[in-house]
């Protein structure tokens, strides 16, 4: 459940920004002014509103640390404020003069990059306050800018809706049409995602348009594999423009605001829509999460910014499924453990398992060494229980649908590669299984690789991986890695 904390009246116009620090809430807006409040009570700061700005301002965001502010405006200034009592550090001119539309701070605070109206993106140098690299694109203004979350590179969206990704050389690596009419909003989860193969991280950027879409893309870049970008998926839930999107501290949250002046909480792994937020009267133009407190900000041209709290029972939802089980499993009892395994048809390997204590925190933390070596369960049960219990891990992440015919399709793979990992040649291989378990295997197999989980069977032991590709080859079937 979400509930409506507060609603801040200050401003005297639109509101078209809101950042959360540790201990603050900066809100900007239409009348000129930066405000500044505690989180403690939402009481305004002595030295706020802030005022220099001689035109609207555009954008407002913490440095990492908290100590700075920065805000954008359409006098062509970006300008740094001391968040502990509100006086101006640097006042920053953008090349040409042009209204600047955007502000973000890198995650080490050494450059703050700014995009103007005329499609120049500048990055600054924090404790000189000099311009340090300067780039533009193509076409359209700079309405949107993020940081990866190591710094390695940043992300501007155009009016003309062009994503372009740039290194922190103002190198431009890639750009392309994202949202037809122009991006409005992009924002980086701090989390990484793994691939679960190469050990590689991935970070997830959305961004939303125009079109009324919100778009999850996948974003890496190394020097080895050099710089990729994947999109996902897309959110349609909105019948108008969406203006604003952030991702949650947790990165288990997505917010977006629209034209429509609904909110709109979505889980990040489910892609399901947690909460529809309908209090503002007017366009949502801005939402922020708070980085250490279930805090949401939404900020609307009805003059208003609202103060959302999540419960813990709504934050759970967002969890990934994966946590929620390991959770879950951490607080099996060993009799929990022994169900479990006979659930698995793993009957014979109670005893050992008793004998040994395994409780759930024990079960999560057994690795291929512990249970071949502390205890001494060969090969074949080795290969069974190892892939079996990864599978269980992660098939709650499907519906319950799709969960059965895994379920089913699996337990027919497994049984058989636990057969197979016994037998030492192709020969022996051809010759020992029977018919039917044959037939179930390749019917099976087929199905697995359809539904994308045939990476799964990557652990197994290298007798078993050698037999099995055989008989692929022999079938003639090719596959490739399918990326969850």
């Amino acid at each position: 459940m979400v509930k409506l904390m507060h609603t801040l009246t200050d401003h005297g116009d639109d509101v078209n920004c809101c950042a959360f620090s540790s201990s603050l809430l900066a809100t900007c807006s239409l009348d000129k002014t930066i405000r500044l409040y505690s989180l403690s009570d939402f009481t305004e700061l002595p030295h706020s509103p802030l005022k220099f700005h001689t035109y609207a301002v555009h954008c407002c965001c913490f440095s990492p640390s908290g100590h700075i502010l920065a805000s954008c405006s359409t006098d062509g200034t970006t300008v740094l404020w001391s968040t502990q009592n509100g006086q101006t550090l640097a006042v920053m001119e953008q090349p040409g003069g042009s209204p600047v539309r955007v502000c973000r701070f890198s995650p080490d605070s050494t450059c703050l990059a700014s995009g103007a109206a005329d499609g120049t993106v500048v990055l600054w140098n924090v404790q000189s306050y000099k311009l340090y690299r300067c780039g533009s694109v193509k076409d359209g203004s700079l309405m949107a800018c993020a940081f990866s979350p190591n710094g390695n590179l940043f992300v501007t969206g155009s009016s003309c809706g062009d994503l372009t990704v740039w290194d922190d050389k103002m190198r431009c690596l890639h750009s392309e049409k994202a949202h037809d009419l122009g991006i409005t909003c992009c924002d980086f989860s701090s989390q990484p995602v793994s691939d679960g193969e190469q050990g590689h991280e991935f970070f997830r950027l959305a961004s939303c348009g125009q079109d009324c879409q919100v778009k999850i893309w996948v974003v890496s870049f190394s020097h080895v594999l050099g710089f990729e970008l994947k999109h996902k998926s897309t959110l349609s839930g909105h019948s108008a423009p969406v203006l604003s999107c952030a991702f949650s501290h947790d990165g288990q949250m997505l917010v977006s605001g629209s034209v429509d002046k609904s909110v709109m909480i979505y889980d990040t792994n489910t892609q399901n829509v947690l909460h529809t937020l309908t209090q503002h009267t007017r366009y949502v133009t801005t939402c922020a999460f708070a980085p250490s407190t279930l805090l949401l900000a939404t900020g609307s041209m009805d003059k208003t910014v609202n103060i959302w709290q999540f419960d813990l029972e709504t934050h759970c939802q967002a969890r990934s499924i994966e946590d929620q089980l390991k959770h879950f499993t951490e607080d099996w009892s060993e009799e929990d453990v022994s169900m479990w395994l006979c659930a698995q048809g793993l009957k014979d390997l109670v005893g050992i398992f008793k004998m040994n204590n395994i409780d759930g925190k024990e079960l999560l933390s057994l690795t291929k060494e512990s249970l071949a070596d502390e205890l001494k369960i060969g090969p074949g049960s080795l290969i069974f229980l190892c892939i079996w219990f990864c599978l269980f891990l992660t098939l709650y992440k499907w519906n319950h649908t799709t969960r059965g015919l895994l379920c089913l399709a699996s337990w027919h793979v497994f049984r058989f590669i636990h057969i197979v990992s016994c037998v030492s040649t192709p020969f022996l291989f051809m010759t020992t299984i029977p018919l039917y378990e044959f037939i179930t295997f390749c019917i099976s197999i087929l199905q697995l690789m359809k539904l994308g989980l045939f990476h799964l069977l990557a652990i197994m032991n290298n007798v078993a991986m050698n037999n099995l590709l055989s008989f692929c080859v022999s079938i003639n079937v090719h596959f490739s890695w399918v990326d969850n």
